[in-house]
């Protein structure tokens, strides 16, 4: 971004009428043009590869793909567009998840506009920003859970993209961890994703490495 230019943001929200409100807020500020709006995860990131914003206002609960699954995507696509959550979760494995997919920014939907405005220019300008809850949160789930850096060395997924080139990295996250014999129920808690988020997953992987199940996916990790 040059001095002069104004931040270019897209909004992503499934509920039409708090998207017009943050369209709404965000226009009034002059440094601030609003550039398109998505209501749910897979038009978010659709919006992020054709309209290039500085920053994209993701909602984590939204149909089709989740806030924090279309944030990896977004990271993955448009790594030039930094993604500010605003929703009304704030419990940790939802601001984990978040973070982990590449969010710079988490805020609640109880922040103001002087809050919103000000994350908004923080992230743009390649800040990270949490509200204060969150940043809490985030201390206290951190200090409290190792076992997300045990499980998986941290080159593990980059190794499995590499031979299965067709796999997210998302993907190869949770292959590594069904290859080291975690069920759903713990793959969820080490990525701080859903459990439903983690079947997605599971279903995309199969798919692609034409594996049937959990046995032929852990026999083709540990070819």
């Amino acid at each position: 971004m040059t001095g002069d230019a104004r931040i270019r943001v897209a909004v992503a929200d499934d509920q039409a009428i708090i998207r017009d409100g943050l369209v709404t807020v965000l226009g009034l500020l002059p440094d601030i043009e609003v550039v398109g709006e998505a209501a749910d995860g897979e038009e978010a990131v659709a919006l992020a590869v054709a309209a290039r914003p500085d920053v994209l206002l993701m909602d984590l609960r939204m149909p089709v793909l989740d806030g924090a699954e279309a944030t990896a995507r977004v990271r993955q696509a448009a790594p030039d567009t930094a993604v500010l959550i605003l929703t009304t979760y704030a419990d940790d494995e939802s601001i984990l998840g978040a973070l982990r997919a590449g969010a710079r920014g988490y805020l609640t939907k109880d922040a103001g506009r002087a809050e919103l405005a000000a994350a908004v220019r923080a992230v743009a300008s390649g800040q990270t920003t949490l509200a204060p809850e969150v940043g809490a949160r985030v201390i206290g789930a951190l200090t409290g859970t190792a076992r997300a850096a045990e499980v998986a060395p941290p080159d593990a997924a980059g190794a499995l993209v590499v031979r299965f080139p067709s796999l997210t990295r998302r993907e190869a996250e949770v292959l590594a961890l069904i290859g080291d014999g975690l069920s759903n129920a713990e793959i969820a808690r080490t990525l701080f994703v859903s459990v439903a988020t983690v079947k997605t997953h599971i279903n995309a992987i199969f798919a692609k490495l034409a594996v049937r199940d959990r046995s032929q996916a852990i026999a083709l990790v540990r070819s």
